[in-house]
């Protein structure tokens, strides 16, 4: 197992570690000479790296999706850890194990699958579950769906993070399907099961995660509605109107138009589906921002685009106040409460005192 994990760096520690190279980019001192910034990363994490000295000689050596080894000082730069690098020479996919360097979900993603495959086998409306069996019975697809993570960054980005999120929303949307009368949970799981399926092919994920060619031009919506209306089209006793209400709810799941949507939800299961993922996306974006944060000091975390928010880090806030509570009631740094002379029983001069003196005892 590797060591150090980004996770593990402490500020002006002197560290040789192997890292992921997630991104390069080579720019110029005043001098003119040129530096590195890289991101240097692991399965823990990202660091911000800068090689000020010699860089010249280590630009060609790698490349972005290189494994490097380095040797450096851990910094604080912005409240943050930075690290400058001494030296820097790539490292051959032999020397690695994969597992190091790639987050991956901690649940077993066979078990997840057996448990998607649950989920479908529990459906009522035939034309919906034909729809799902045939398309995860493609093992091309199933291998990828249990692979691949959620998003490039944004939450659930780890090898199996799509269908862990998928199958956190079946469980929200039992509960939601009940709360709510009227809702179809037949349609509302089809839709959940079927939203993000585009992402099999948008995404890529051999080295950092990134975008695929055809991610890039055409998006996971636009991707996953077209797999799923060319499964349709081989079913000719499908019925139109559940194809397009199906069909809407994977082009309108991001909620607004300017969020990517072509439509907008327009009917009560669509709607649903939207503020189901928006939830369970926002509150695993928070989590992770929180347990990664890398700001040094203070108890608020760096400012997320995904969030356009600071987030309060609440454990640590509550682990301060109460640090701050514990150190006023007891300024002289005694393991004892002090006793003001005001508050002492034996010097109120109270009848209760003076037979309290008594029982005491003379003074010595």
């Amino acid at each position: 197992m590797k060591s150090p994990y980004v996770s593990e760096l402490e500020p002006n520690q002197i560290i040789t570690g192997t890292f992921l190279v997630s991104h390069k980019d080579v720019r110029q001192k005043k001098t003119g000479e040129p530096y590195l910034s890289l991101t240097l990363s692991d399965r823990s994490g990202d660091l911000d790296a800068k090689m000020w000295d010699n860089a010249a000689d280590a630009i060609p050596t790698f490349e972005r999706d290189s494994f490097v080894r380095v040797k450096g000082m851990v910094q604080v730069f912005q409240n943050r850890p930075q690290l400058t690098v001494h030296k820097i020479q790539p490292v051959t996919d032999s020397e690695i194990e994969s597992s190091d360097f790639f987050p991956v979900s901690k649940r077993d993603r066979a078990e997840m699958f057996a448990e998607l495959q649950g989920w479908i086998a529990g459906m009522g409306n035939v034309h919906l579950k034909t729809l799902l069996e045939r398309i995860f019975a493609e093992e091309s697809v199933a291998l990828a769906y249990r692979t691949a993570p959620a998003a490039k960054s944004v939450h659930h980005n780890w090898i199996g993070g799509l269908i862990e999120h998928v199958l956190s929303l079946c469980r929200l949307a039992r509960f939601a399907s009940e709360h709510y009368a009227g809702i179809d949970f037949d349609l509302l799981l089809a839709g959940v099961l079927l939203h993000d399926l585009g992402k099999i092919h948008e995404l890529s994920y051999a080295r950092s995660f990134g975008y695929t060619t055809e991610g890039q031009l055409l998006g996971h919506i636009v991707i996953g509605l077209r797999m799923v209306d060319e499964k349709i089209g081989a079913m000719p006793d499908f019925p139109a109107e559940l194809r397009d209400l199906l069909l809407h709810m994977i082009v309108s799941h991001h909620g607004q138009l300017d969020f990517g949507s072509p439509k907008v939800p327009l009917f009560p299961e669509a709607l649903l589906l939207h503020l189901l993922d928006n939830m369970d996306s926002k509150m695993e974006c928070m989590r992770a921002l929180i347990e990664k944060d890398q700001q040094v000091e203070g108890v608020w975390t760096g400012y997320n685009s995904a969030l356009e928010r600071s987030v309060l880090k609440k454990r640590k806030f509550l682990e301060q106040a109460s640090k701050s509570e514990v150190a006023a009631a007891n300024p002289s740094g005694s393991r004892h409460p002090q006793v003001h002379p005001a508050a002492d029983p034996s010097n109120s001069g109270s009848p209760f005192a003076d037979k309290l003196k008594q029982a005491l005892g003379p003074q010595r």
